[in-house]
């Protein structure tokens, strides 16, 4: 019985995310309230306060299910020093920008962070969950930078701090101005080659061409 509230209880906040996904990406974020979630779940605004503070709790959670594996590719990162720094970070990248191009929740999720949210004061706490991803994220690939150069014993034209806001940029602003129009362009072709660009700018070799792969789960 227990293990059934449980699952009950699981499946009750898994619609709640996707009732959630859904309405942030038809109304946007500040137009959407928490009874119109609960209307699209077929529930209660009790039921949303059972598991989430808030609108900014809930919309983090929404935003958890698909950042989450990626968050944790970049935290992994080094953790082998036998592998090759810059294919690590490389394919990392790459695996986002393919789970972006790809996967239809990704997609949804993203556009609503990325075109559908106001950082009103309601949202202060998504507006901070932002920043602390785009930190590590950034944090990360310096270091990830910093022991490739290590690695080939490169002296970058740039402090690696720059380098890696650079890099981030690239790539963050390739995923938003995809998410405009999908089909101008393919996101793993064209983020492939300006990322690759953008590395041998820094001194890197040309890497290896490596298919982009998404991780399940």
């Amino acid at each position: 019985m227990v293990r059934r509230t449980r699952e009950d209880a699981l499946a009750t906040r898994n619609s709640l995310l996707d009732a959630a996904e859904l309405v942030f990406h038809a109304h946007g974020v500040s137009r959407t309230s928490l009874s119109d979630i609960a209307l699209q779940a077929g529930t209660s605004r009790g039921a949303i306060y059972w598991h989430f503070k808030d609108k900014a709790d809930l919309f983090n959670a929404m935003m958890e299910r698909v950042t989450l594996p990626l968050e944790a590719t970049f935290q992994r990162l080094g953790a082998d020093p036998a592998v090759d720094a810059l294919q690590g970070m490389r394919q990392a990248m790459l695996d986002a920008l393919k789970q972006t191009e790809t996967d239809e929740r990704t997609r949804r999720v993203f556009e609503v962070a990325t075109h559908k949210v106001e950082y009103v004061e309601e949202l202060q706490a998504v507006r901070q969950r932002h920043l602390s991803i785009r930190n590590q994220c950034i944090e990360q690939t310096g270091k990830a930078l910093q022991r490739a150069a290590r690695q080939r014993q490169l002296r970058l034209p740039m402090p690696v701090a720059h380098a890696a806001h650079g890099l981030h940029a690239l790539v963050d602003g390739l995923i938003q101005n995809w998410l405009l129009e999908p089909g101008d362009f393919g996101l793993v072709k064209v983020g492939r080659q300006a990322m690759d660009a953008y590395l041998a700018g820094l001194g890197f070799e040309a890497t290896t061409d490596l298919p982009a792969t998404v991780t399940a789960g």
